[in-house]
């Protein structure tokens, strides 16, 4: 008698309900990891070119500013999620112009996330490292709202610190 090989229909369906049980808990949760993951890597982010602008200021004895911009080439936006732009102001003229130096330059920020600022669309550093014009705080937000902001205040010795908003708005 030739032996048969292979799987029964009981045991393909209990692996089937195994497979789906496992992804019906393992996508909802792999989702909220990747939505608090693209905002702690956007957050740090601005941290990051922030304290890159500070760094600059001081070490090239300069102004340098961070500020939104929509075409990635000027200070032509107030949104900060249409990304932003770092550079060394060379002639002081407070916009970026022709012989200011181009440091960083960040795209629109991805996942439908909003950045809003009370300090304004300009971050200046002057050449101390202080931000005495741009003090305030910026708040990232998803489509989950408040609960999962993230944020930092930026104080007048331009220091940047976690926390600082109360809302996404």
């Amino acid at each position: 008698m030739k032996k048969n090989s292979g799987f029964t229909l009981l045991e393909i369906l209990i692996t089937t309900a195994l497979i789906a049980l496992v992804m019906a808990i393992g996508v909802p949760s792999m989702s909220e990891f990747i939505k608090n993951d693209r905002l702690a890597t956007q957050i740090n982010t601005l941290v990051g070119h922030l304290a890159l602008a500070r760094s600059a200021a001081v070490s090239r004895h300069q102004s340098v500013i961070v500020c939104a911009s929509n075409d990635q080439a000027s200070c032509s936006s107030t949104d900060w999620a249409d990304g932003w732009i770092v550079f060394v102001d060379v002639d002081a003229s407070g916009a970026f112009s022709a012989g200011d130096e181009l440091l960083r330059v960040q795209q629109p920020l991805g996942g439908g996330n909003t950045l809003v600022s009370d300090a304004g669309a300009v971050v200046t550093y002057d050449n101390r490292g202080f931000a005495p014009n741009s003090t305030g705080s910026f708040k990232l937000c998803d489509e989950r709202g408040t609960a999962h902001m993230k944020s930092i205040t930026i104080s007048n010795t331009g220091r940047v610190r976690q926390g600082g908003g109360a809302s996404c708005t």
